[in-house]
């Protein structure tokens, strides 16, 4: 009998991938999204790439009331966690509107979790719980000491789910802390779509390749690395999401908690990501070196090996990859999900 998984933030970036993976793994799913900051196109074309019908519910995570009625109707296995606001610089300006949906949202589908006997999730939280590193490559044992809100937010609740662990054992827990996502599948289907000026390295380099921005800009250039600019560990989205089904499958014989990092365990320059993209695409990608910015670190990448050994997975989508499905979807999908 298949098992029906519960995606919250199923139609983001992450959670439309994983979706698809879900699906193809021989998982039912039923998605639950307020759309505050994604596009309901991206599950139809979800249904279109699986050839697959599910429930999708626009519902607010806080909201009891609509998650009761969801837990209600479906014999829900297990929840795969990516609802949340997660962007770094809004969450400086509005921490109390980040505090309140992530934390406050989850505690909330926690409880109602509870309530129906469904004790298992699959968490998404994020690299930025480590706050700066002291060294690469970045274990999970590292101190957590985020430094903004959108990272004490996710560090908070890895707190909730800790302390939930040990009040009661039955929980079966993964916290999954995602480096740099990129990339987009394979069809050109389904993809990043950032609204309005891209937050993210990869997407902008993507939209000045096709002239929807005119330059790049870069930040520091005599950093201590390959070519002195910063250095990330960039996760191709397909690996990411297949991440989620690797800890999925470790939770029904994990005895303990599982807080893997996800990434490649490489670091790649900016400028680095910058050559690749131009190789793939046969585009230019001008850019200007700007000012360091206040708290960027020079290098920060993953170790990765406890993901390998605990779950048996690693990433194997490499750069080229990476920069050539965001550069098929971008081409694709000038103007995202809007027609």
């Amino acid at each position: 009998m298949k098992k029906n998984i519960l995606v919250t933030g199923g139609a983001g970036y992450i959670g439309s991938h994983l979706c698809v993976e879900l699906i193809e793994a021989g998982y039912n799913i039923i998605v639950l999204d307020n759309f505050s900051n994604s596009n309901s196109v991206v599950l139809q074309r979800v249904k279109e790439l699986t050839s697959k019908d599910f429930p999708i519910y626009e519902c607010d995570i806080r909201s009891k009331k609509r998650l009761r009625e969801i837990f209600s109707s479906y014999s829900i296995s297990s929840v795969l966690h990516l609802a949340g606001l997660k962007s770094v610089g809004e969450s400086i300006d509005k921490p109390i509107g980040y505090y309140d949906n992530n934390v406050v949202g989850t505690v909330h589908l926690l409880e109602v979790m509870s309530e129906y006997q469904c004790k298992n999730i699959v968490f998404s939280s994020s690299a930025t719980v480590y706050g700066e590193p002291k060294s690469i490559p970045v274990k999970e044992h590292f101190p957590l000491s985020a430094i903004n809100p959108y990272g004490r937010s996710k560090l908070m609740i890895e707190d909730i789910l800790r302390d939930l662990y040990a009040s009661d054992s039955l929980w079966s827990i993964a916290l999954l802390r995602y480096f740099n996502p990129v990339g987009a599948h394979a069809s050109g289907r389904i993809g990043e779509d950032p609204r309005g000026v891209p937050n993210n390295l990869m997407p902008y380099i993507a939209q000045v390749a096709l002239g929807k921005l005119k330059v790049l800009n870069v930040f520091g250039d005599d950093y201590a690395t390959v070519d002195g600019t910063g250095v990330r560990d960039f996760i191709h989205v397909v690996d990411l999401a297949k991440g989620h089904i690797k800890a999925l499958e470790a939770l029904d014989s994990s005895s303990e908690i599982l807080t893997l990092n996800l990434g490649t365990g490489k670091g790649l320059s900016v400028l680095e990501l910058v050559k690749t993209f131009e190789k793939v695409s046969g585009r230019r990608v001008p850019y200007e070196i700007k000012a360091k910015r206040e708290g960027d670190v020079a290098s920060s990448y993953a170790d990765v090996s406890l993901a390998k050994e605990v779950i048996g997975w690693s990433s194997t989508l490499d750069a080229e990859s990476m920069c050539r499905d965001t550069f098929n979807w971008q081409v694709n999908n000038p103007n995202g999900y809007e027609y």
